[in-house]
C-alpha cells in the first residue's frame, strides 16, 4: 500500500470557484449525541429523532418539502434495510408521499456515503434537491452465523476481526504506543469539554423533547435532549493511564481511547446551486467531492490515511491546503496513525473533540462531521474542510467541503 499521489490538477482556486452546477449545502443540523442505549435517547424510537432533524432541515430554510426530490438514509446494519423506518420518519416530518426514499449502509461511513449518493443524483440531473438523514440502530447489528465456505478465504475471515482488535493491530504494526493513545484520548475529551462549556455546538444541535424512563424509579417523564451527554470533565493522560486494556490483556487500547457508541441523528440538505439561488435558499457550503478506498480488514482503522489523499488528489489539493479536518476517532490508535502519516497539523484535527469524547453514532457520523465542521467554519472563517473515517471490514472514506459563508 502506498500513500504516493500523482501530480496535482485543479488546486485551491478551482476548489473555491463557484458554478451554477455546483452541489451546495443549504442546511445542516443534528441532534445531541447520547450514550448508546443509556443516555437521553435510550427510550426514544429512532424514527422520532430522525423525523425531528429531517423536518428542521427544510423548515429552517423555508423550503417546500414537496420540492425534495429524494431522501437517502444512512444506517449501519439495519434489520431488513431499515426501509420502513426511513419512510415513516419522512412522513412524520411532513415530507409528501411523492418523495421517494432509499437506505444505504457502508458501515461507519454510511452518513457520508448517503450524502455522496444525493450529490451524485444532483450532478447527474436526476433531482434538483435532496436530503440526507442518518442514524444508528441499537438492535439487530449483525445476522446470526456466517458461511463456512466464504470464511475459507483469509481476507473474508479477517472481516470478522473485532473492532477493538483492529485497533490493537494498528498500534502494534505501526508503533502507536499506549502513551500516544492516552494523550490523544485525553486531549479529545478536554477539547470537547471546552467546546461544550463555551456553547460552540448550540447552533448545530436541535433540542428534541422525548420520553425518558428513570432507570431507578421506572418513572416515565418528558425531557429535552439538547447536549451531548458522553463528555466527561477532568480527563487527563494520567487518568486514562490507569485504565486496563479493553480488548486484549496485553493490549494498549482502553475504553478511554475508543469511541463511544452513541444514539443520535443528523440531516444535510443539498441542492444544485442554480436551484438554491432561484429559491433564495441560504448556501452554507459546497460539496466538492468524496472518495472511498479499501484497506486490509485487520487494520481497517488506517482508512483515513488512504481515503484523504485519494480525495485530495482528485481535486489537486494537499493536506496543507486544508484548514480543518474532522477525522472520526474510532480509536486513538488509528487516528494518531492517520494524522502522523499524512503530516497533518494536529491543531487542525477535531479542534472541538472527536468521537472519543462526543460519541460515534455509527451511521450518522459522516453527516455529523459535516454539520460540526461547517458550523465551526462559520465562526472561524476557515474555508476548506475535510471529513474522513475508517470503515469496518477494511475501508476508508473522505470528503471535501468548501465553506461559503
Amino acid at each position: 500500500m502506498s500513500l504516493q499521489t500523482e501530480p496535482r490538477t485543479g488546486g485551491k482556486a478551482v476548489a473555491l470557484a463557484k458554478r451554477d452546477d455546483d452541489v451546495v449545502i443549504v442546511s445542516a443540523v443534528r441532534t445531541a449525541l447520547t450514550k448508546g442505549g443509556k443516555g437521553g435517547f435510550k427510550d426514544t424510537y429512532p424514527e422520532e429523532f430522525l423525523a425531528a432533524v429531517l423536518r428542521e432541515a427544510y423548515e429552517r430554510v423555508g423550503l417546500d418539502p414537496a420540492l425534495i426530490g429524494d431522501i437517502a438514509v444512512g444506517n449501519v446494519c439495519p434489520p431488513g434495510g431499515g426501509a420502513n423506518m426511513a419512510r415513516m420518519a419522512g412522513f412524520s416530518a411532513g415530507i409528501p408521499f411523492t418523495t421517494p426514499v432509499s437506505t444505504i449502509n457502508r458501515q461507519c461511513s454510511s452518513g457520508l456515503a448517503a450524502v455522496h449518493q444525493v450529490v451524485n443524483q444532483i450532478r447527474a440531473g436526476e433531482i434538483d434537491i435532496g436530503i440526507v438523514h442518518v442514524h444508528v440502530l441499537r438492535a439487530g447489528m449483525f445476522p446470526k452465523g456466517w458461511s463456512d465456505k466464504v470464511l475459507e478465504n483469509k481476507m473474508a475471515a479477517e472481516c470478522l476481526t473485532p473492532m477493538g482488535i483492529t485497533s490493537e493491530n494498528v498500534a502494534a504494526k505501526f508503533g502507536v504506543t499506549r502513551e500516544m493513545q492516552d494523550q490523544f484520548g485525553a486531549l479529545s475529551m478536554q477539547k470537547a469539554v471546552k467546546a461544550q462549556k463555551e456553547g460552540l455546538w448550540k447552533d448545530e444541535i436541535l433540542p428534541v423533547k422525548v420520553k425518558w424512563i428513570d432507570p431507578k424509579t421506572k418513572e416515565a417523564k418528558d425531557i429535552v435532549v439538547a447536549q451531548d451527554d458522553g463528555i466527561r470533565d477532568g480527563i487527563t493522560t494520567q487518568v486514562l493511564g490507569k485504565l486496563k486494556p479493553a480488548f486484549s490483556a496485553s493490549g494498549t487500547t482502553t475504553a478511554g481511547t475508543s469511541s463511544q457508541v452513541s444514539d443520535g441523528a443528523a440531516a444535510v440538505l443539498l441542492a444544485r446551486r442554480s436551484v438554491a439561488k432561484k429559491l433564495k435558499l441560504p448556501i452554507l457550503g459546497k460539496f466538492l467531492g468524496a472518495a472511498a478506498v479499501g484497506v486490509p480488514p485487520e487494520i481497517m482503522g488506517v482508512g483515513p490515511a488512504f481515503a484523504i489523499p485519494a480525495v485530495l488528489k482528485k481535486h489537486g489539493l494537499t493536506v496543507h491546503d486544508i484548514d480543518l479536518f474532522e477525522i472520526n476517532e474510532a480509536f486513538a490508535s488509528q487516528a494518531v496513525y492517520s494524522v502522523h502519516t499524512l503530516g497533518i497539523n494536529p491543531k487542525k484535527v477535531n479542534p472541538q473533540g472527536g468521537a472519543i469524547a462526543i460519541g460515534h453514532p455509527l451511521g450518522a457520523t459522516g453527516a455529523r462531521q459535516i454539520v460540526t465542521g461547517l458550523a465551526r467554519t462559520k465562526k472561524t472563517g476557515e474555508k476548506l474542510l475535510v471529513t474522513s473515517m475508517c470503515i469496518g471490514s477494511g475501508m476508508g472514506m473522505a470528503s471535501i467541503i468548501v465553506n461559503e459563508q
